[in-house]
């Protein structure tokens, strides 16, 4: 499956999930190594919605055809009395220009995101790949 969309802003508040310890003990079981502490959003239109949507069916967000690919379930937890939801993964390729990177799709179970993708790796990918806002990046998945 190949996703292609263009790079967008978030709301800046993933760091606060992402540099969890529990969570980035189940990034390195599943992608194999510490994800940078955020994600890359990527505001999918057309073809790769419509892929995209089938990953959601996978993670279990949505109904109809699921997307065949291998999700990987992020586990929940509390601490000092805050709920951290859970999450699904699905491992990939993050592709921009001649740049690529492993990577994951990440879907939160409790997420606004119906157009836009969550990114995560193991290095700042809009550094990295030198990519900003409004531009076209690709994420294949197996």
């Amino acid at each position: 499956m190949r996703i292609e969309g263009v790079v967008s802003s978030g709301l800046g508040r993933a760091h606060i999930f992402m540099s969890q310890h529990h969570y980035q003990e189940q990034f390195k079981a599943i992608i194999g190594m510490s994800a940078w502490p955020g994600t890359l959003n990527v505001h999918v239109r057309g073809e790769s919605l419509t892929e995209y949507k089938k990953l959601r069916v996978s993670a279990g967000l949505e109904q109809g055809v699921d997307s065949g690919i291998q999700a990987h379930q992020i586990k929940g937890f509390d601490r000092d009395g805050v709920s951290f939801g859970g999450a699904t993964a699905f491992i990939g390729k993050f592709i921009a220009d001649e740049a690529t990177h492993e990577c994951a799709i990440l879907i939160p179970d409790l997420t606004r995101h119906e157009d836009v993708v969550e990114v995560i790796a193991g290095v700042f990918l809009r550094e990295s790949c030198s990519v900003e806002d409004g531009d076209s990046v690709s994420i294949v998945l197996e």
